[in-house]
């Protein structure tokens, strides 16, 4: 079809061209964006230094670092499928929440970030061989991904890490379930009951989102799992 995109069977899929030019664009927004950064954290150091102290730097570094190892974390156990769902999805070895901590580390403008750079690393996972179009890939990998960074508006309120995640699953699976409605519909199986076909997107995604909730949450509710996390949260604010 161009330079970028080939056409199939009404999908679209990107072609080597299409997805170098794509990692590079990604590339430059990553460099501009911590070109910003640092440009801003120099200015506020300027307004107030600390005699002995470089301002946030190091504290920077540390965001970088347990922010790249959770998204590490959460793209690997995105592979370790744990219950193949028969309508569709997988359930995984909680690589949501992965994700979502970083929103409860560091707030939901570091959370977010992080969520859409996930949704770009899973739409070049698999998600790139097909797209029908641009909003069906921001539905599917942009906007539903960059939900888990939802979970940063939680981050000081009591049981935070819990309410964050509850509500990033859901906004992600509403996400998924319009554009189930919007591009999926003619794929429905020919096991769903067509009695409820038009809760077709709703059960596809929502079934393996809240199998996968439900273990999470047992496993966070754990005492020695709920001091675990509040000590790696304070590792990853620096204060311990």
């Amino acid at each position: 079809m161009s330079l970028f995109l080939n056409q199939e069977d009404g999908y679209y899929s990107l072609t080597t061209t299409g997805m170098i030019a794509f990692l590079i664009i990604m590339a430059v927004l990553v460099l501009l964006t911590a070109f910003f950064k640092k440009k801003e954290s120099a200015n506020a150091n300027d307004g107030h230094r600390v005699e002995g102290k470089t301002g946030s730097g190091s504290f920077s570094a540390k965001q970088l670092v347990f922010s790249a190892a959770a998204l590490a974390l959460g793209f690997v156990t995105s592979y370790i499928k744990i219950i193949d769902m028969p309508w569709g999805g997988s359930v995984t070895l909680c690589s949501m929440l992965f994700v979502t901590l970083i929103g409860y580390w560091y707030g939901p403008k570091i959370g977010l970030t992080a969520g859409f750079a996930y949704g770009i690393l899973q739409f070049l996972q698999g998600g790139g061989n097909f797209i029908l179009s641009p909003i069906q890939v921001c539905m599917d990998y942009i906007l539903a991904f960059a939900s888990l960074g939802l979970s940063g508006f939680f981050s000081r309120k009591k049981n935070g890490l819990i309410k964050g995640y509850l509500t990033a699953i859901i906004v992600r699976g509403l996400f998924h379930t319009i554009g189930g409605y919007l591009y999926w519909m003619e794929y429905m199986p020919e096991s769903f009951p067509q009695s409820i076909s038009f809760l077709y997107p709703f059960a596809y995604n929502y079934s393996y989102l809240l199998i996968e909730t439900i273990i999470t949450i047992v496993i966070l509710i754990l005492p020695p799992v709920q001091n675990a996390m509040k000590r790696v949260k304070m590792l990853a604010a620096g204060e311990i």
